[in-house]
């Protein structure tokens, strides 16, 4: 049914006003990371800089720990992300494949898992790195990471499992294929984009967290960027040119990754919607 020209004019103004609402925070954070202290805290506020600079981002590099904070989340965010995939391959081809006793049950148990509160474990968890001796140390980030992040995972890849033919499998087992090729050579091609969406679902997860990041790493040259920021933001002064420009580079690595990947990772949430 061919739509009206008010009808296309009024869904063209609600997405304009969509991007504007979406678009504005990260222009007001990006254009404010390169403009002068008194031209930030101004009464009325300017959409472009009248001076760039650059002194925000020297000052950011030159007097704190944040290229030290990139390096951490970027150990931490990777690590959790390869150990998530290696983990949640097998564990979705399993659950989709095979049949064992009690597989529905803990399918469903798993996805309870991922709508657990995470704020509840917190210190259960740290007692229990204390004992491990693990505390202050940045394995213990990439074990609570990827122990939240595997149940939607698993979720996930069992859906694009789902979307691949069973008569390619079937050949497979006719050809005399144990699990393990078939899930090696010929599930792993075929699900390429589910794999690439729970990597970067696994990263954006894991860079941006922030309260056991907080809580399990005591020393500051372990900190990860999230927790970093604390230090930046002062206990009576805020520097906001300062704080916009770190927001920008921590920013960065994300909008980098989704850039490359990004359209599979929005294959992979349509493909979970469907199924």
């Amino acid at each position: 049914m061919k739509r009206s020209l008010a009808v296309n004019i009024l869904l063209a103004l609600t997405l304009l006003a969509l991007v504007i609402l979406v678009a504005l925070p990260f222009w007001w954070v990006i254009s404010g990371s390169f403009k002068l202290p008194q031209d930030i805290i101004a009464r009325k506020p300017t959409f472009f800089p009248h001076s760039f600079t650059l002194q925000h981002y020297v000052k950011l590099l030159a007097n704190s720990a944040y290229t030290t904070y990139v390096g951490n989340s970027l150990i931490v965010a990777t690590f959790s992300t390869l150990i998530t995939l290696a983990l949640a391959v097998p564990a979705s081809f399993a659950f989709f494949r095979l049949k064992f006793p009690g597989r529905r049950t803990l399918f469903r148990i798993i996805l309870l898992a991922y709508a657990f509160p995470s704020i509840v474990v917190l210190i259960p968890l740290f007692g229990m790195f204390t004992k491990l001796g693990i505390i202050d140390t940045l394995p213990s980030l990439v074990i609570v990471n990827v122990a939240f992040a595997l149940p939607f995972s698993i979720w996930m890849l069992r859906s694009f499992f789902a979307t691949v033919p069973k008569e390619i499998e079937e050949a497979a087992v006719m050809d005399g294929a144990p699990p393990t090729v078939i899930l090696r050579r010929v599930m792993l091609p075929l699900i390429a984009p589910g794999m690439a969406s729970v990597g970067i679902f696994a990263f954006i997860s894991s860079w941006t967290e922030y309260v056991f990041a907080s809580v399990l790493i005591i020393s500051d040259d372990k900190r990860t960027v999230p927790v970093g920021f604390a230090g930046i933001i002062g206990q009576y002064q805020i520097d906001w040119g300062l704080l916009l420009a770190g927001v920008v580079l921590a920013v960065a690595p994300v909008v980098i990754l989704f850039a490359f990947i990004g359209r599979w990772f929005v294959s992979g949430l349509t493909e979970g919607a469907v199924k």
